[in-house]
């Protein structure tokens, strides 16, 4: 028999809500079924102000999309604890489970939202907001006909590097051969990105990064592993001189 899932919060609760994002918003003024209105971000608040209540400014903002188990967002947080981390996760008990988990340990710079990350960068996140993003090993819907529910789509690079500040780095990785190809095209043909690593589509390795517990179990089983670095590029390129 399977275990419980509690819901009690052994501690502080830093999960939120869409209605977070927004300055004195309603339930009904937020609608995931199309963009924002332009009203309605007008009236968007700052991903700074979420953390308003544990961190001194100034500090950076790492967004993680898809943490799963949520080892490897645990492990960024406790060791940059200056650091504003915010988790983006489908499931909502994955979601619980950390929220349990970072109460337990203590720790008061992640915040984590239960929603579609398609959504979260349309709809949620302002511009020039993240200093850093990670996408670790997002499904890869294997099947052919399924290659449009990939997450790494070139419209969705779009708008997540308008959500990156200038310079921002991004992280992808994925054990999916296809699917890696698929990113290495969507990220190399974002004029706004700069390859880390422009010798290679992605690196089979990069050391020093923390294996999560499925990236272990995918090496032990053979998989191919990529690793791709971008970032945006600076801001000073699209500035046309007088």
């Amino acid at each position: 028999m399977g275990r419980s899932l509690k819901y009690d919060i052994p501690g502080d609760d830093w999960r939120l809500s869409a209605l977070d994002f927004f300055e004195a918003a309603s339930p009904e003024a937020l609608d995931f079924s199309g963009p924002v209105a332009e009203a309605k971000k007008g009236g968007a608040r700052s991903i700074e102000s979420l953390f308003a209540q544990t961190l001194e400014p100034p500090f950076e903002v790492v967004l993680e999309i898809g943490f799963g188990r949520g080892e490897f967002l645990l492990d960024l947080a406790a060791r940059f604890p200056g650091t504003a981390f915010l988790g983006v996760e489908v499931s909502f008990k994955r979601v619980l489970k950390l929220a349990r988990k970072l109460a337990r340990a203590g720790l008061t710079n992640v915040r984590l939202l239960e929603a579609r990350a398609e959504n979260v960068v349309r709809d949620l996140l302002p511009a020039e907001s993240l200093d850093e993003v990670w996408i670790n090993f997002s499904d890869p819907w294997p099947k052919a006909r399924h290659e449009g529910r990939r997450l790494i789509q070139p419209a969705f690079v779009s708008e997540l590097t308008q959500c990156m500040k200038w310079g921002g780095q991004l992280h992808v990785a994925t054990d999916d051969v296809p699917y890696a190809e698929q990113i290495a095209i969507a990220l190399k043909e974002e004029t706004e990105l700069t390859s880390g690593h422009p010798s290679h589509s992605w690196l089979p390795e990069v050391p020093g990064r923390m294996h999560t517990g499925y990236e272990e179990e995918w090496r032990a089983a053979g998989r191919p592993l990529h690793f791709f670095e971008y970032r945006r590029r600076s801001e000073v390129i699209h500035r046309i001189s007088p």
